[in-house]
């Protein structure tokens, strides 16, 4: 039996609801293998943080940048609170020791391991909010997620890579990207999407998201840091 108590004294959260923080940890797949087991998977409680990350990432981003345009700020957002973003945060604050998984995904490593990490990540947010409140939630994420921020604009991480891709394929290679997915897993309601993208049929990165749109934009980011462009 995992002991959460050293993780919440990380985290500076004390739940009310002791429950509620196992069962962000859950993934369905340690239910499956422990039947008798008190208590739900995640998917719900990530499915909610999910919204609550967009909503108080959405304020503190309006208020940040005023004079900023719709489409810049979804830029943003998008790069602020992604997968990749998620994962990485939830292993500085140790959640990876905690994830309650089956033998079989115990195993993954790599990208794999990242998801559900960032999975992980949004139904905690989703449970700080239930168990203690917007006020919280917001608290947690603005010490966490925001300081992410200036980072993303100095490297540019919000850019559209994909239509820097394109402009640079074509510039140097006289050809177009192609996209392609590679893998697709997940209910319809937690899809993870595994996208390459070629050109002239030569596998220039990969990359993975929660949707076809952000999987491709991690893959041509990849693409354009293998080709130095």
């Amino acid at each position: 039996m995992k002991d959460f108590n050293s993780f919440e004294q990380n985290i500076g959260v004390s739940f009310n609801d002791a429950a509620l923080l196992r069962q962000a940890f859950t993934h369905r797949s340690y239910l499956n293998e422990h039947r008798g087991e008190v208590g739900g998977h995640n998917e719900r409680l990530e499915f909610l943080g999910d919204a609550v990350l967009e909503l108080i990432a959405t304020h503190f981003l309006y208020e940040q940048f005023p004079q900023t345009a719709e489409g810049e700020l979804t830029a943003y957002r998008a790069a602020l609170v992604n997968a990749v973003t998620c994962a990485q945060i939830a292993n500085e604050i140790g959640m990876n020791d905690f994830l309650l998984l089956s033998r079989g995904e115990a195993k993954d490593t790599g990208r794999a391991r990242n998801i559900l990490l960032a999975n992980a990540f949004e139904a905690l947010v989703g449970a700080i909010y239930i168990d203690q409140g917007y006020d919280a939630a917001k608290q947690f994420i603005s010490e966490r997620l925001f300081p992410k921020l200036d980072t993303i604009i100095q490297q540019r991480l919000w850019q559209d890579a994909k239509s820097s891709l394109q402009e640079k394929a074509q510039e140097f290679e006289g050809a177009t990207p192609n996209y392609k997915v590679m893998a697709e897993t997940g209910p319809d309601h937690d899809k993870h999407f595994v996208v390459g993208v070629y050109v002239r049929d030569v596998l220039l990165g990969q990359g993975e998201g929660k949707a076809k749109q952000e999987a491709e934009q991690s893959a041509a980011r990849a693409a354009l840091d293998k080709k130095g462009w």
